[in-house]
C-alpha cells in the first residue's frame, strides 16, 4: 500500500504537467495502480524506472482531463508519499525525463499542488 501511495504521487506531478484543461478527476485508486511501480526507483532500489513505471505514468498522462484532475492526482501523490521511507527527491525529478514524459514543471516532494496550472 505505501509503495502505491508514493508511486501516485510521482505519477501524477508527472501526468498533470503533460495535460490540457478538461472536466473529469481522476481517482486516487487509479493514480495509486499507474503509480506503483515508480516506488522502487524513488526509493534509490532501482537504477532506473521501470518499463512498467513508466507505461503506467504514460497511461495515467493520456488520463487527465483538467488542471482539477492534475491537482487531483497530485494531492493523492503527496498524501501517499508520507507513508513511504527513503524517497528521494532527487530521483523523482528523474523521472519525467528517464521516462520520456514533459510536464512543464518540477517534479518534487514539495510541490504546492494547489500552484498547478
Amino acid at each position: 500500500m505505501k509503495n502505491l501511495l508514493f508511486s501516485v504521487f510521482l505519477l501524477s506531478l508527472l501526468f498533470f504537467f503533460c495535460t490540457h484543461v478538461s472536466d473529469a478527476t481522476v481517482p486516487c485508486s487509479t493514480v495509486d495502480m499507474k503509480a506503483a511501480s515508480c516506488v522502487t526507483f524513488a526509493t534509490g532500489k532501482d537504477a532506473k524506472p521501470s518499463a512498467a513505471c513508466c507505461s503506467g505514468l504514460q497511461q495515467l498522462a493520456q488520463s487527465v482531463k483538467s488542471v482539477d484532475d492534475k491537482k487531483a492526482i497530485c494531492r493523492c501523490l503527496k498524501a501517499g508519499v508520507k507513508n513511504f521511507a527513503g524517497v528521494q527527491d532527487k530521483l523523482l525529478s528523474q523521472i519525467p525525463s528517464a521516462c520520456k514524459i514533459k510536464v512543464g514543471f518540477p517534479v518534487s516532494i514539495s510541490i504546492n499542488c494547489e500552484t498547478i496550472h
